[in-house]
């Protein structure tokens, strides 16, 4: 991917960018994919390892926090963005009160089971946990119900619990230490949502590569019953999903039961700047009728365990009775939401002034623009500036907005303020170049017209090379 040069423009064009320069609201026809109640656009979180239902009436959201376990809670899909936090979850025992990754909850008989791994601050040491609610709510109140380990790996690391459901039993799938991997497939039978009964089994799963196999999800369909799974480092651009079957009425616990998949089934989509998806789960349209992945990924090649953002899409099936999980959308795509979810009007807008909604934004100073970001950025274009006292000033018509735009190596510091009022210093410098990254969101704000300023500040930490300032895409919400 090519990166955008921080070089000036022609002084002509920067003529047109000089003083108090108002961007219009769009046209129908320059909004090119206008926005209506019923469309999204991610990301849904700005954590990876997510995990997503829909109960109560609300889509309910974990994503990897680690010391806590957070929920997100909305009831719709295109809203879990500004969601305010639950936290279900934290710990005193110092056993386990470190490094909480990759928690799962799952409804049985009237109670809610949060699965999910942790640590004493030693990786080594990661081990399976469950949690069970006091009533019949996602969000808890949760105590701690047991420690899972199979018998013949009852002190072994292990991470990434999931559940499988098969044949009227239940089965703890996990990654961990077997003889094909550090981090391999395991599945091990239950007794009840917190009791493993017996030895797990190992499952020797292809990956395109030798590093990992974990993250193992289920999707039941036509007495079948399929476990994708993740493969290579989480870091790697190379993270992608495979994917066994098993026949209904067969064993999961003889590994030759399980049919693979030849090559991936969700991977990379460069043209669009989708590296390493994966580390996924499954959920359902509200009505029930449609199947869809919620999974992490990043906008950026280098090996990095940050910028992994959550994201969801619908998937498909194939004639042959096969899920189809397609191809990774471009971050920011505008999507459908699901079946049944009500929407709330969430709209967009671009740096270039076009808006899905009610939206605008306007520049004083000079700022550079143009679409050396490509794929990085919405729309594949943004605009910098690292001259102090240079503001671009988004007016818009909802209850919150946030701000999505590139980190980089050579960002600064920026004062945003909203409605006029204090200033919040907010840091767009990154150790590595990434896109379309949640800079900042307001707090909630009473239904009506509003505006956000952002200030170049002309500073910079430590770390970074120069102090500029991105705006990008903002995302403007209505509820």
């Amino acid at each position: 991917m090519r990166v955008r040069s921080r070089i000036p423009l022609v002084t002509a064009v920067f003529a047109l960018l000089v003083g108090l320069v108002l961007i219009p609201q769009a046209t129908a026809e320059d909004t090119m994919s206008p926005t209506a109640a019923g469309t999204f656009r991610n990301p849904l979180n700005p954590g990876p390892d997510p995990f997503a239902t829909y109960a109560n009436g609300e889509y309910h959201l974990t994503t990897t926090q680690g010391g806590s376990i957070k929920m997100w809670s909305s009831p719709s899909l295109s809203t879990l963005l500004a969601a305010d936090p639950v936290t279900v979850w934290t710990d005193s025992d110092p056993s386990r009160n470190q490094h909480i990754w990759a928690a799962e909850f799952y409804r049985f008989d009237g109670r809610w089971y949060m699965y999910y791994t942790a640590d004493d601050g030693v990786d080594e040491h990661h081990r399976l946990y469950v949690l069970e609610s006091e009533g019949d709510d996602p969000t808890g109140p949760y105590h701690f119900k047991a420690k899972l380990a199979p018998p013949n790996h009852l002190d072994d690391f292990a991470i990434d619990p999931g559940i499988l459901q098969h044949g009227g039993r239940l089965y703890l799938a996990y990654s961990g230490i077997n003889e094909y991997h550090h981090n391999g497939l395991n599945i091990a039978p239950m007794s009840n949502p917190w009791t493993v009964s017996g030895d797990a089994v190992a499952i020797d799963g292809d990956g395109g590569c030798p590093e990992v196999r974990e993250g193992p999800e289920f999707l039941y369909r036509n007495g079948r019953t399929w476990m994708t799974y993740s493969t290579c480092d989480t870091g790697k651009p190379d993270y992608q999903v495979w994917m066994m079957s098993l026949p209904d009425g067969a064993d999961p616990l003889v590994p030759g039961n399980w049919i693979q998949h030849d090559g991936p089934v969700f991977a990379r989509n460069d043209a669009v700047g989708v590296y390493g998806p994966g580390h996924h789960a499954f959920f359902q349209s509200p009505d029930g009728t449609e199947d869809w992945i919620i999974y992490h990924a990043k906008t950026t090649t280098d090996l990095t365990y940050t910028n992994r953002t959550t994201r969801a899409q619908k998937i498909g099936w194939n004639a042959d009775g096969s899920p189809d999980l397609g191809t990774p959308l471009a971050l920011g795509a505008t999507q459908d939401l699901p079946s049944g979810d009500p929407g709330s009007g969430t709209y967009w807008i671009n740096d270039d002034g076009r808006s899905s909604g009610d939206g605008a934004v306007a520049y004083e100073g000079t700022w550079n623009s143009g679409s050396g970001c490509a794929a990085q950025c919405f729309w594949g274009d943004d605009h910098w500036s690292d001259q102090a006292g240079n503001t671009a000033t988004f007016t818009f018509t909802g209850t919150r907005i946030a701000l999505l735009s590139v980190q980089d190596t050579g960002n600064g510091i920026a004062a945003i303020s909203v409605d006029g009022g204090p200033e919040q210093r907010v840091d767009f410098h990154g150790p590595i170049r990434t896109g379309e990254t949640l800079q900042y969101l307001s707090p909630r704000l009473p239904h009506g017209e509003h505006t956000l300023r952002i200030r170049v500040t002309g500073e910079r930490n430590p770390d970074s090379g120069a102090a500029f300032v991105s705006v990008d895409r903002a995302e403007v919400y209505t509820d």
